[in-house]
């Protein structure tokens, strides 16, 4: 029997690396830029076409290779940062591996231009497929000038799995964030198609954070900075109140490297616990420096993973930094007692040195204005009330009747319309799921309203269940989910006939936002119109909200707005496939009630009237159940 085993051929063997180097253009685009900077660059020029499908450029104005560096820079391996085993442990560039140009060259045609400043003339190398192609002398300026063409041309499979352009640019532009906020020192330029998308002149830590995300974080941040011999911190952290329900500004960098710590975000979080809400997130960007030798920064083939010596200390110092800092800026509530221009009130007085005398006037406090007393009539009423009071109190009733009637019937015909219109069975909710034990029940329930609920009883239970009786049991209705049904069908019934309606605002809202955040808005911006919005691009980063839908009512736009841009970035979808679908999911998200919001009753007799108009009351538009029901027989088994 032959051998089996075998050395892949160098092309199939880039081709595997690559696969976990390059998993899309922004991962070259991270690549590239992070060898410029280990080569000292002071500017970076990026260059895309088609969001780097056809064309990445890199122009950095470095150190420059020899024509032999420039040779060796594509084999697999080849690196000017670690010479021993050791150097793993005392990393301080951004790459190491040397895995980068082989695994790009690997999957693109390539080519570089390089030169020195003490050469006179530079190296252009042109590669194909890991395929040398040709190397001659060129004429170019001082560092490196990379250009990627065709990414993914050789691998068919891979390029098709590539998102749209807009996705694609989004992950780009995540990467040179977060490069770009670890090197201020470094200016930087994005040119898409031609068009500018950030340019970050060389600037102080909290500019360069306001360039890159907008004007409006300017008021949000508040400094932290604390030494220690474990970990030395600097940055900024959010204030409370700019807190968001989805993620997107949270940053740690360690020794100038980009990295994800969730058991350090829960730190940061636990030291705005009680001071925010549960569910939302502060903004932070904390930089970390520490002893190269105190970490291994070599665990993840993306670097952006990074495993601590002394985790826990570094976790009580980080949460005990961010504590001071909302301590110091006056963020955590304190009372003062001694405060200047606070109100003196005097001492009581003894009772041998004051006149505690009771007041000279008296009120007779059995007096009631409507009683007859003898002769004198205190009374506003009519005289035939007074002379027949009996016959007053008839017809008093009986006008009260009349109208408690007429009432009656339009409640219960309004119900009764809505229930016939719709005879749900409930295969989406669980009502067979028992509330307090696992017995098998039916798959299938029908559902039958109890008299008593079209008489609209139903109880609110801590501003988030509505509870209302069914002949099987007892129905609980999560309120936010029910309004986010109602609002998503309402939205997708208005797009599909055309009748959307934009309530205009009185004084029209301006909005500032960062690029990255603009570009999101101008992807959805003709989805959004087709909804009801009214807005308008007015500048480079700002934008005017002059109409929202009338379905949305009072409402705060640009809250509104921000949620759902936050939503869009923080979620993969790609913008060609069901973006009504997806926008009217959002928009229901962002503007529906909320849980231990107080509703008045009929607020929740109109809920649960609109709920049961919709097509599929029993789920909503993310596939969580609005409703379920509590059968009977659990009833009496958890009262046993």
């Amino acid at each position: 029997m032959s051998d089996i085993i075998q050395l892949l051929p160098d092309s199939v063997a880039n081709q595997i690396a690559a696969g976990e180097v390059v998993q899309r253009p922004a991962s070259v685009v991270k690549e590239m830029v992070e060898n410029a900077i280990d080569a000292t660059a002071t500017k970076v020029t990026i260059n895309l076409k088609d969001a780097g499908r056809t064309l990445i450029q890199v122009i950095d104005n470095g150190k420059g290779m020899s024509p032999t560096d420039a040779r060796l820079s594509f084999e697999r391996h080849a690196t000017s940062k670690i010479k021993k085993a050791d150097d793993l442990f005392a990393i301080r560039t951004m790459g190491f591996r040397g895995e980068a140009l082989a695994s790009i060259a690997a999957v693109s045609e390539i080519e570089l231009k390089t030169r020195r400043e003490e050469d006179s003339i530079g190296t252009n190398i042109r590669i194909n497929a890991s395929a040398i192609e040709g190397q001659e002398e060129v004429v170019c300026d001082r560092g490196c000038n990379f250009t990627v063409k065709n990414l993914f041309y050789n691998i068919p499979a891979r390029r098709k799995f590539l998102k749209s352009d807009r996705a694609e640019l989004k992950h780009i532009m995540v990467e040179i964030q977060r490069i770009a906020l670890s090197h201020q020192d470094i200016a930087f330029r994005l040119y898409h198609n031609d068009t500018i998308i950030y340019d970050l002149p060389k600037s102080n830590l909290r500019k360069r954070i306001v360039n890159l995300l907008g004007k409006n974080i300017n008021q949000n941040l508040i400094p932290v900075e604390v030494e220690t011999s474990i970990i030395k911190i600097t940055g900024y952290i959010g204030q409370p109140k700019f807190a968001r329900k989805t993620s997107g500004d949270q940053f740690f960098f360690v020794n100038q490297r980009f990295m994800k710590h969730p058991y350090f975000h829960k730190a940061i979080t636990k030291a705005y616990e009680n001071i925010i809400a549960s569910d939302t997130i502060p903004a932070y960007f904390l930089f970390f420096e520490v002893d190269p030798a105190n970490i291994d920064v070599n665990i993840h083939p993306t670097k952006t993973e990074i495993k601590f010596e002394d985790e826990k200390s570094a976790w009580h110092i980080i949460h005990a930094a961010v504590r001071e800092s909302l301590g110091k800026f006056n963020i955590v509530p304190s009372i003062e007692f001694d405060q200047a221009g606070a109100i003196d009130i005097p001492a009581l007085l003894d009772e041998k040195e004051a006149d505690m005398s009771t007041p000279s006037i008296e009120v007779d406090q059995t007096y009631n204005p409507f009683e007859i007393q003898g002769d004198t009539q205190r009374n506003y009423r009519p005289s035939n009330q007074v002379n027949n009071p009996q016959r007053f109190e008839n017809n008093r009733n009986n006008w009260n009747q009349l109208y408690d009637g007429i009432e009656k019937e339009r409640v219960d015909q309004e119900i009764k319309a809505n229930l016939e219109a719709f005879e749900m069975e409930m295969p989406d909710v669980e009502p067979s799921e028992s509330f307090f034990s696992q017995e098998e029940a039916p798959v299938q329930q029908t559902l039958d309203i109890e008299e008593d609920t079209q008489l609209g009883r139903f109880l609110h239970l801590k501003n988030k269940y509505i509870l209302t009786p069914v002949k099987s049991g007892l129905m609980v209705i999560d309120q936010r989910r029910a309004h986010q049904r109602i609002l998503y069908e309402g939205f997708l019934q208005l797009v599909k006939t055309q009748q959307t309606v934009s309530q205009q605002q009185l004084f029209p809202h301006t909005i500032q936002l960062g690029v990255m955040d603009g570009e999101v808005l101008m992807s959805i911006l003709d989805d959004l119109n087709m909804f009801g919005f009214d807005i308008q691009h007015v500048q480079e980063d700002g934008f005017i909200i002059n109409g929202i839908p009338s379905i949305l009512g009072k409402i705060n736009p640009v809250g509104l707005l921000e949620r759902v841009i936050e939503e869009v970035k923080t979620r993969p979808f790609d913008i060609k496939e069901e973006i009504n679908n997806y926008v009217a999911k959002v928009l229901a998200k962002s503007s529906c009630v909320h849980s231990n919001m107080p509703m008045k009753d009929p607020e929740v007799q109109q809920l649960f009237n609109d709920l049961f108009c919709c097509q599929h009351p029993t789920i909503s538009p993310w596939g969580e159940p609005v409703l379920k029901i509590m059968p009977l027989d659990d009833l009496d088994k958890f009262l046993k």
